[in-house]
């Protein structure tokens, strides 16, 4: 195999990304709505005689088939916005009005093209395939799970993946990784508990489900501070807690929203029956009765060492040997390619975005997010260098 300048390669064409980035910046477009945004990476990939198909409604599965056999690698990079304003004062501002993109998908998509340009370039060097993932929906309800059902994982068998998010807590240049669990599972859930109502004056003739659901709330604090382990994060949440139409009117239900967070598959699985439990307990011992529904959503990210070295090696050949940010504790936040990471060895990490004096410093999900452009060439050639270290030595 011939050495491949890959950040040469990308510098070479950065322009191009930072201005395919900057035109998804201005129309961000929310799950399974990405219809331009689509239409842009199709144009791409015809313009270089990429072959794909157009999966999970706005998805785009392309493929690099390479000269010599080998495995197949995996690269994603989600496609969607966020229902936000965009308060940022710059030229590439979005243009539409409750949509940005607040979390950098725009610049995931963008250093995907780039990965395609540069990798296709070099297919007939290639020992085995590279498939391009464009995920939609990533923010709402994990488009990769609906990519893995279509089949994007398969013909041909793809053998590991890769992944990578922009960080505005790291410095442009520089990555950051965590061998293990990076990210949690996630259950939303519902609980409906119902009493019987009557007047503020006479409770002694009702069912009072207010008082029940807070006994509730208060108990599924135990779940995590008495039942997983402490070395282990996990966190149940009530975010919304609902009932009552008046001060002296007792009410017949009430309802309460939360979400579970654990970072292992048994803490999860836990943590449903504990809930489940508890809750019911609870109802049955003050006379009311009670409605649960638990969302099965996002599962863990894990990392496989094996894969993630490909990325430990990839910075500091790129980067430099200083160039690595080792991550104490994983995200309490999920993330969808973690469907990936469960289906096949993966490795994901953080590409630095942050830049202190370009005022670039603000949190993702937030209307003045922004990146350091300069990472756009430092995210091709990193996942450009990945896959063809993990096809020539496989």
């Amino acid at each position: 195999m011939k050495n491949i300048d890959f950040l040469k390669e990308a510098k070479a064409i950065e322009k191009e990304i930072i201005s395919i980035r900057r035109d998804l910046h201005e129309y961000p477009e929310l799950g399974f709505e990405e219809y331009r945004t689509n239409e842009k990476i199709r144009e791409f990939l015809d313009k270089e005689n990429i072959p794909y198909e157009v999966v999970s409604k706005t998805g785009v599965c392309a493929l690099i088939e390479g000269g010599k056999p080998g495995k197949t690698v995996a690269l994603r990079g989600d496609m969607d916005g966020l229902p936000l304003n965009d308060r940022k004062e710059v030229e590439y501002k979005s243009k539409i009005q409750g949509k940005m993109h607040g979390c950098g998908h725009d610049a995931h998509t963008s250093i995907l093209l780039g990965v395609a340009k540069v990798l296709n370039s070099h297919k007939e060097d290639l020992k085995g395939n590279v498939k391009l993932l464009f995920e939609p929906a990533e923010e709402t309800v994990g488009g990769a799970r609906f990519m893995i059902e279509e089949g994007v994982l398969e013909n041909p068998h793809v053998d590991a993946c890769f992944g990578l998010h922009v960080s505005e807590s790291i410095n442009a240049g520089k990555i950051g990784l965590r061998y293990g669990v990076f990210n949690a599972a996630s259950n939303p859930f519902n609980i409906k508990i119902k009493g019987k109502g009557g007047h503020g004056a006479h409770p002694n003739d009702t069912i009072d489900p207010i008082v029940i659901a807070s006994q509730v709330v208060v108990a599924l604090q135990t779940i995590v501070s008495r039942e997983v382990l402490p070395a282990s994060p996990a966190v149940v949440t009530i975010g919304s807690f609902n009932g009552g139409t008046a001060q002296n009117i007792i009410p017949e239900e009430v309802t309460l929203k939360g979400i579970i967070r654990t970072m292992t598959s048994e803490d999860r699985e836990m943590a449903k029956r504990r809930l489940v439990e508890i809750t019911e307990g609870i109802c049955t011992a003050m006379r009311g009765k009670a409605e649960i529904e638990i969302e099965e959503s996002y599962p863990c990210l894990y990392n496989d060492d094996s894969i993630l070295n490909y990325v430990r090696e990839s910075s500091e050949e790129i980067l430099g040997k200083n160039s690595i940010e080792m991550l104490q504790y994983p995200s309490m936040g999920v993330e969808s390619f973690a469907y990936f990471s469960n289906e096949r060895p993966s490795a994901f990490y953080f590409l630095g975005v942050r830049n202190s004096d370009k005022g670039i410093v603000n949190p993702a999900h937030g209307s003045l997010f922004d990146i350091d452009e300069s990472a756009l060439a430092y995210g091709v050639a990193l996942q450009a260098l990945n896959a063809f270290n993990y096809l020539t030595r496989t």
